[in-house]
């Protein structure tokens, strides 16, 4: 039994064989078991029977086992397992370089343009993923796009030559090539395999780590949720993606087998778009997050022990579109969530295209574009000046590139960015990292509710004091934030 020398990602050697001899949920993606008797990578939920130690070898992802040689297993099918967050959330190198993989840069850019992003030479980077990862950048951005296809494969009847588009390959030959020297298969090998349907709708699984309290989750964006464009029941959430000129949308919902995953069906989305609406929706819904990371350190506290153990799976909503989250910032500051919604809605159907979805015709609207919002008079917002002034900078800002939602900054470079902006102060920057960048260390920590659900007694802490208490829960303060809402939520206190 070994463990992977190249990386320090691991959890330690007894805890790793624990997990996999108990097939604990709670490790799956954070580990992988590769099998030197047969050349095969499981996930340690693997229902196979377990391996003799002698022949083990331990890979912090899937990437570093697959650069050692092993090829995933058709049983457990590597591709479900939720990734390590850990590693993508905060401002190191490494997880913005992997936000940007996750992104699609390597799919337009060279591995240098990307180093030059994060102020590194290329040389650096690769130093640093193989010491954090076990992995190149490029093995890392091949990985992503071989397990994606190889979904695609077992879960939907799309033809391969789609399949190929939709994992990031230009050509057929290219793929067909990729996955017969890293698999050893062709492609249409596993396309034999049992559970590909012929419906037009495409069913994918979306693995998530134990506990998930999608409960929660959908509480907080019914709350908010905008008619016509989205529509939040007890069990689901659907949405109108894509353009006008080509509409598609989307439904997640619980799976209900109890295994642990979300369902996401997919309605008109272009093949070549397919990696990129996966990969928003596992962060939309926070699907990556390790909950036994995020309470180790904040059960320490006092005040949130009781309310990890209420709500141990909660995690962060965040949002499909980083434009149409920072408008409805900007339209809640200093309102409740009730009146927010209002006044977003007015925006929606005032601006907002239209729409024709055969299948789902209560899904009408798109958000307008921050192009779009750009050309509108703001006196026709229907808000106040300096909301309508601060809503219009905004969309100017990011139509003309002076504002992203790109991952390659800090948080700090996020919110020094955000706040030059007039009408925008740290509060509303912060929410729009914890929900539009889901950055697990978001703070609004001038947020009344929250100063008042975290004080001791009847009388708020200040806007300092909150932040000093709160250092103690980095680098997860966006979770903490997350349950003192949802808490004062219950309580009656949230506005």
């Amino acid at each position: 039994m070994m463990r992977d020398p190249t990386t320090t990602e691991l959890p330690d050697l007894q805890t790793c064989e624990q997990a996999r001899l108990s097939r604990d949920a709670r490790f799956d993606g954070l580990f992988f078991t590769a099998v030197t008797s047969t050349g095969i990578y499981c996930r340690p939920v693997c229902p196979a029977p377990p391996p003799r130690r002698e022949n083990i070898s331990y890979y912090a992802n899937a990437a570093a086992a697959e650069a050692a040689g092993f090829r995933p297993c058709l049983r457990c099918r590597p591709e479900l397992a939720p990734r390590n967050d850990v590693l993508r959330r905060g401002d190191s190198s490494v997880a913005r370089a992997l936000r940007m993989i996750d992104a699609g840069m390597l799919d337009e850019h060279s591995l240098a343009d990307m180093a030059r992003h994060l102020a590194l030479s290329d040389r650096q980077l690769r130093r640093l993923f193989v010491a954090r990862l076990g992995a190149t950048p490029m093995q890392v951005h091949s990985t992503r796009r071989l397990l994606f296809a190889k979904q695609l494969l077992g879960e939907t009847a799309l033809p391969i030559t789609q399949i190929a588009l939709a994992s990031g390959f230009r050509s057929l030959r290219r793929f067909n090539a990729a996955f017969q020297s890293a698999y050893q298969l062709a492609p249409r090998t596993l396309r034999k395999r049992p559970g590909a349907g012929a419906d037009k709708v495409l069913l994918l699984r979306l693995g998530y780590r134990p506990p998930y309290d999608f409960a929660a989750l959908l509480d907080f964006l019914r709350a908010r949720a905008l008619p016509g464009l989205e529509h939040v029941d007890d069990m689901s959430y659907a949405r109108v993606i894509g353009s006008a000129e080509r509409p598609a949308w989307l439904r997640v919902s619980a799976c209900g087998d109890g295994d642990h995953a979300l369902r996401l069906a997919l309605h008109g989305v272009a093949p070549a778009d397919l990696l990129g609406v996966v990969t928003r929706a596992r962060r939309m819904f926070d699907l990556d997050a390790d909950p036994h990371a995020i309470a180790a350190v904040l059960a320490r506290d006092r005040t949130l022990r009781p309310l990890l153990r209420r709500h141990p799976g909660l995690r962060l909503p965040g949002a499909w579109d980083g434009f149409e989250l920072a408008a409805r910032a900007v339209l809640g500051q200093q309102v409740s969530v009730a009146a927010a919604r209002t006044l977003a809605q007015r925006l929606l159907h005032a601006h907002g295209p239209r729409v024709a979805l055969v299948d789902a015709p209560a899904l009408e609207r798109l958000f307008p574009s921050a192009a779009a919002m750009a050309d509108i008079d703001p006196a026709t917002l229907g808000v106040t000046r300096m909301r309508a002034a601060t809503l219009h900078a905004l969309a100017c800002a990011v139509r003309d590139g002076a504002l992203d939602f790109a991952p390659t900054r800090t948080l700090d470079a996020w919110e020094t960015r955000w706040v030059a902006l007039p009408g925008i102060g740290a509060w509303t920057a912060h929410y729009i990292a914890l929900r539009a960048l889901s950055h697990p260390d978001a703070f609004p920590a001038n947020d009344l509710i929250l100063r008042r659900a975290a004080a001791d007694d009847a009388r708020a802490l200040s806007a300092k004091a909150m932040g000093a208490r709160a250092e103690a829960w980095r680098p997860w303060r966006a979770y903490a934030v997350m349950h003192l809402w949802r808490n004062a939520t219950r309580s009656g206190r949230s506005t």
